[in-house]
Formats: structure tokens, sequence, C-alpha cells
């Protein structure tokens, strides 16, 4: 006994080899639809425009601060990580970026000598040798499309890849990108420093307008009082107010300037991380920074004090000891400061880190210069004291002169500190380097032609195996033997489908054991007049009557029954083909008579038997016609006259086959079919469905027990079943097939009783 492993196993081949015959049954409509998919691939691949792709890489690190800084705290040293590569991803897609892009190359357009060589900048124009750029807000939401920016995995690096149809403008898009990200980041980081520039120069501007008042005052003083010299003790009172009076003011527009950019740090911080804004306020409050603070200023004004004193000598003793002591405790904020900062920057991104160390480097720098403001201011009062004791002679001279010399003073140094600020700022670098810029391209990047024709076999293919499946899942026509087979009934043969049948003059072909005794379809009947002979040996008695008919119309009953009584003609039985189809009977048109008189004419006795009987040109094979066409056939199938003449029939004849009325359409048959030895139903393969085969075989089982079996006809077997095409074709091909013909048929005559 089978397994369960075995029952599983063999399933599994059965369903391999169903699903091998669909493909082979359907190979045609497979290939073709396959055949499409392919076409229409290539043809889209064809249709498509060459995109060609340039790409540009840029090496994004942490910005650093300006190499001419002095900060109190040391920088913040820091890999950058991803989430700021992808802060800066986002900044490149921006539309402010893409904008400015646009605007670059449609001034690049304008001045091309090549304007063929752009493309996806320019409108379509009624006039083809017209070319005109678009607006800089459509080429912005273009490249949107047309970009692509990704970080290289693991690294700094970026790749900005840009799309077009000319190779010019792929590279010319990204190397324009490139190069205004540059700009833009280069702007950003210069940011503050730019602020501080020109506010600088916005001040160098009103002191120098105050010099040329002061100066104009005392030309106006001196011409109208003559000239005035102040003795030398005046001279240098006035001259050291005058340092010490524009030192303040310098330190007071410092003073804003640090402000000011504190102002705007902490509003971008707020907008970061506002509770570390917070921390930041809380901290900068704190007694302990504010004193080393105030230590440090104080001796900051002493030390500038001393210097006027000993007359600007920086290698004083004096001066290198206020230095030391300046330093020391400013490595001692630093050393607190930086405690604090590594606590807190410890979690924080990087864009948060770099903001934090600018505030709190900025407001130290704010409070130091606050202190200095207010001991100069000190210093200034007591120097005022003296001033206000010169004579009133020269008092009011002197007052001018004062204000001429502060001004001066003042003007120098803010020229001084704009300068600085000019060359900070060009000196402050940007984090963006381009590592490769954007070359033409030779080759196109797109379309990839191969993968499209690839794409279309493929689902040309898919497409094609699942219209067969679905057509099979769908379909409830029989297709093979096993179909039958599947419902338990009996398939004595299959019968082929022959080609001639379809043509014209198809009725001198239909005879096909007699016309074409080597073919396939000859030796399918040859082997039901075998299994038909011996389908009911166990019952003693030979079969002679036999019934074909057919579940529904049109379904090659005839066909069936003619070439069946041939088969057992070239046996030499004397075999005779009974047309009871008497509502559409055809047997007669196959041998070129006339219907009458036939098989009704006898049962009227308007004729006697042996008129009714008509000789074929194959020997031993006789027919016999439906006659004149009956109001009532039923009741003449059903009569006794119908039992006494096939009774009659069999006793002059070996074989009988009878050609009936389909089943399912009229009771005709289902009578006949108590009156016959065998009944066979002829099933037409991708025609007959299962549910009228099985309630034709439920009417004979009900009516009688002749049921032998079915016989499937118009089978295409050299895709089922190619095997048994195999071997009858070797066999056939050496002389073994001839089918013990008797020749072909000549014109048929009456047979005279």
């Amino acid at each position: 006994m089978k397994n369960i492993e075995d029952f599983i196993l063999e399933a599994e081949e059965n369903s391999l080899k169903d699903y091998i015959k669909k493909i082979r049954n359907n190979l045609f409509a497979i290939i073709l639809i396959t055949a499409i998919g392919i076409v229409i691939g290539i043809a889209y691949a064809l249709h498509l425009v060459d995109i060609y792709q340039s790409t540009t890489t840029l090496k994004i690190s942490k910005p650093q601060g300006n190499i001419l800084e002095s900060s109190m705290l040391s920088d913040f040293q820091g890999f950058t990580n991803d989430r700021f590569i992808s802060t800066e991803i986002g900044i490149m897609r921006s539309y402010s970026i893409r904008y400015a892009v646009a605007k670059t190359l449609i001034d690049s357009f304008k001045t091309s000598h090549k304007p063929e060589e752009f493309s996806l900048i320019l409108q379509k124009t009624s006039s083809s040798s017209e070319r005109i750029p678009l607006s800089p807000e459509t080429i912005a939401g273009i490249l949107g499309a047309n970009i692509s920016i990704e970080q290289q995995k693991g690294i700094d690096l970026v790749d900005i890849s840009a799309n077009s149809p000319s190779p010019y403008e792929a590279a010319l898009i990204v190397n324009c990108y490139a190069k205004e990200y540059v700009k833009y980041n280069l702007s950003i980081n210069r940011k503050l420093l730019t602020n501080v520039k020109d506010f600088l120069a916005a001040q160098v501007k009103d002191k120098q307008l105050d010099l040329s008042v002061s100066e104009d005052l005392i030309s106006k003083y001196q011409a109208q009082n003559g000239i005035i010299a102040l003795d030398v003790q005046s001279q240098s009172l006035i001259t050291q107010l005058a340092n010490f009076e524009a030192q303040r003011d310098n330190v007071k527009i410092e003073l804003l300037a640090a402000t000011k950019t504190l102002s705007q740090l902490k509003d971008e911080l707020k907008l970061q991380s506002p509770k570390i804004a917070s921390y930041l306020e809380s901290m900068a409050s704190q007694s302990y920074y504010k004193a080393i603070q105030d230590q440090i200023a104080n001796l900051e004004v002493t030390k500038d004090m001393a210097m006027l004193n000993k007359k600007n000598d920086a290698n004083n003793p004096v001066i290198r000891d206020y230095e030391s002591k300046i330093s020391q405790l400013k490595e001692k904020l630093n050393v607190q400061l930086e405690s604090e900062k590594n606590g807190i920057l410890a979690s924080n991104p990087d864009v948060v880190k770099n903001l934090m160390e600018k505030i709190i480097s900025t407001d130290v720098e704010t409070h130091s210069l606050t202190i200095q403001s207010d001991e100069l201011n000190k210093i200034i009062r007591k120097y005022e004291l003296q001033f206000n004791k010169l004579p009133s002679t020269s008092i009011e001279y002197a007052r001018l002169e004062r204000r001429r010399e502060a001004d001066e003073k003042l003007f120098s140094l803010l020229e001084q500190k704009h300068q600085e600020a000019q060359i900070n700022e060009l000196s402050q670098p940007g984090n963006v380097i381009i590592i490769d810029g954007g070359i033409i391209p030779q080759f196109p990047s797109k379309p990839d032609r191969q993968r499209i024709v690839l794409i279309g076999l493929l689902i040309g293919a898919g497409l094609s195996l699942a219209f067969v499946f679905i057509k099979e899942y769908f379909s409830n026509s029989i297709k093979t033997p096993d179909d039958i087979e599947n419902k338990n009934i009996n398939v004595l043969a299959w019968v082929p489908a022959v080609e001639e049948l379809n043509k014209k003059n198809s009725k001198e072909v239909e005879l096909i054991v007699n016309e074409k005794p080597d073919s396939i379809a000859s030796e399918s009947f040859k082997s039901l007049r075998q299994r038909v002979q011996y389908s009911k040996i166990e019952e003693g008695s030979p079969l002679k009557t036999i019934l074909v008919t057919s579940s529904m119309p049109v379904e090659g009953k005839t066909f069936v029954s003619l070439n069946l009584a041939g088969s057992f003609a070239q046996l030499g039985k004397k075999t005779l083909l009974l047309d009871l189809d008497l509502r559409k009977p055809r047997v007669h048109k196959i041998f070129k008579q006339h219907r009458k008189p036939g098989v009704i004419d006898y049962l009227f006795n308007q004729v006697q038997l042996q008129d009714i009987i008509n000789r074929t040109e194959m020997e031993s094979l006789y027919f016999i016609s439906s006659g004149t066409i009956s109001p009532n056939p039923s009741e003449m199938i059903a009569s006794r006259s119908m039992k006494n003449f096939i009774s009659e029939l069999r006793d002059i004849f070996d074989i009988i086959i009878i050609d009936s009325a389909p089943m399912i359409t009229v009771v005709d048959t289902e009578i006949i079919s108590s009156l016959v030895d065998a009944s066979i139903l002829v099933v037409s393969a991708n025609k007959t469905e299962f549910e009228p085969m099985q309630k034709a075989v439920e009417l004979i089982q009900k009516s009688s027990k002749s049921f032998i079996g079915t016989v499937l006809n118009k089978f295409v077997y050299k895709n089922g079943y190619s095997s048994y095409y195999k071997y009858y074709y070797y066999y056939s091909h050496n002389g073994n097939g001839n089918g013990n013909g008797n020749g072909r048929m000549k014109k048929s005559s009456r047979m005279k009783a």
C-alpha cells in the first residue's frame, strides 16, 4: 500500500504535469502575448529620450572659527555626524538654493553661444527656431524633480546629480548647484562677522564726520581768537584725557557690536533649544564668573593706564606683571567654563553646540567690555577735575582740542578695527569643499533599453501565463481524456482534429479510415473498434447494435459514427450505418445521395427494406438514410415498428452503427439507447462542457445499461499526449500502419433485394 508521502508526491507530480500540459496546449497564445510584450517594450524603449547624468561631489565638515579669532574658550572639536549632513542636504534641496541656481542658469543661457545645448530650462514655443528660457520659479520646480542629493555611506561626502536630455546642461546644472550652495554656506558662516564689519563701517563713517566737525570748530575758534598755544602740562592732560575718551568710546562701540551679536545668537539658540538657552542665562549670572571677569577688566584698564604713563613700553616689568595676572585669571575662567561646557554640550547636536560655544564666548566678552567702560568712565571723571582747573582763557580751546584729539584717536581705532573685521570676514572659511566638479557625460544614463525590453519580456510572459491559467480556471470545457476520467467516466478512445475537415469539400475526406488509412485519425478509430468489441465480452453475446450520440449539436457524432462503421467494414464485417437523427439527418449528404426513401418511408410501408439499403464505395459498408422528415419523430422511434425494424436489421448485418440526435436536445436518443447493445457518447475537445456531458451519461444510464464510454473528438494530442503521436509516427512510417484498408470509395449504388 502507498503511504501518505507517496500520495503527496504523486499528487505534486500530476499537478506539475497538468501545468505543463496547460502551457503546451496554449503555447501559441503564450508566444503571441510574450511577443507583444517584447514589441511594446522595444517600442517604448526606442520612444524614450536619452537622459544624461552628471555628478559633483562635495565634502561637508563642521564649521570652525575663523583663523584670526581669539577666544577665551578652546575650540570644541568634533566630527560631523549624519544629522548635520542631513540638515545640510535639506538646505541644498531648499527652494532658495534652487531659485538661485535657476537665475544662474538663465544668465548662462543668455551669454551662451550654443543655446541648442539647453533643454530643461527652455519653454516650448510655436516657432521651432525661437528658444526662450522659462521663469526662475518654473525652473526651480523642474530642478526639484531632476536633481538628486545623496550622502555617500559612512563618510562626509555628498553627491549632487542632475539629469537632462542635454549632456552639457546636466554638467552645467550640477556645477552651478555646487557653486551656489558653497556661496550660500560661506555667507552663513560669515554672517556674524559680516554684521560686525558692516556695523564698524557705519561707525567709521560717523566718526569721520565727527572728526571733520571738530577740526572745523578749532579752525573757526583760532580764526576768531587768534592762535592759542597750550602749555606742555595742559597739552599732556588733554592728550591723556582724549586717549581715555577715545578708548572708552571704542569700548562702547565694541560693547554695542558684541551685544547685538549676543542677542542674535541667543535668539537662534532659543529656536533650537529653549531649555539650553535658559540654562546659559542662569550660568552667566553666577557671581563666581562675574567676580573673575571684574578682576580681568580692572587689570586691563590698569595696564592701559600704566602703558600710557610708561610711554607704551610693552617690555616694562610692570606691564608684563599685569599681563601675567590677566593671563592667569583668563586661564582660571577658561578651565571653569570648559568644565561647564563639556557637561552641557555632551548630548546636544552640532548646531546647538556651536551656538552655545559662541554665546558663552560672546557673553564673557560683553561683560568684560561693560566693566572696562565703567572703569574708563571713572578715570575720565578724575581727569576732568584736573581739566576744569585750566585757565579760563584757554579752557574753551582746550575743550575743542580735547574733542578733536578724542575724535581723531577714536576714528583711528575704529578704522583699524574695521580693517581687522574685513580681514576677519574674508579669512572665515566655509565648511564645504568641491571635491569633483561635474563633467559632461559621454553616454546617456537613462533609459536602460535592455532592461526595458527584458521587463517587457517578463511582463509579456507573466501576462501570457496569467491568461492561460485564468482561462483554464474559468473554462468549463473538456480538453483531455484525463478531464473525462476524472469524472469517473470511461474513455474508449480519442480522435485527433482532422485539418482537412476545416477546408472546402471536406465531405470528400470525412470517411477518413478509407481516404487516409495511414493517418493518426484512422489509427484512433481502429483503437475505438477494438475497445468497443471487447467492452462487454464478459456478457457472452457480441455487440451488434451500437448507438453513437453526443450531448449537444456539432460535436462530431456523425463523423465518429461514419468512421467507426468504416473501421468495422475494414475487418470484412457487413456493416450498416443507420441514420436515426430524424430531425437533422446528414449521413446521406456525406455519400452524396438523396434523403428519401429512408427509415420513415419504410416504417410507413411505402417502400421495401431492400429499397432503403444503400451500398457505398467501401466494401462491406452500407447506409440507410432517415427518409421523409416525420412530424412526430419521438413517437416513430418509440413505436413497435422501430423495434421490429432494428431486429430485422440485426439478422442482415454483422454490425449496425446508429447515428442519432444529440442526447440532451430531444428524447429520441434516450429511447434508442434502450434498444441497442451499446451506447457511445461523443465529446468534442475544447467545446463540450462538463455539465452537459455528465447529464447525457446520466440519461443513458437511466434508460438502459448500454453505455460503454465516451470518445474524445477533435483532440489535439500532440500537445497533451505527444508520446502517443511519437509511437504511431514510428510504426506507421515503417509500413505497419496501413490500416487494412480496401481502397478508396467509388460512387455508391442501391443494393437490390
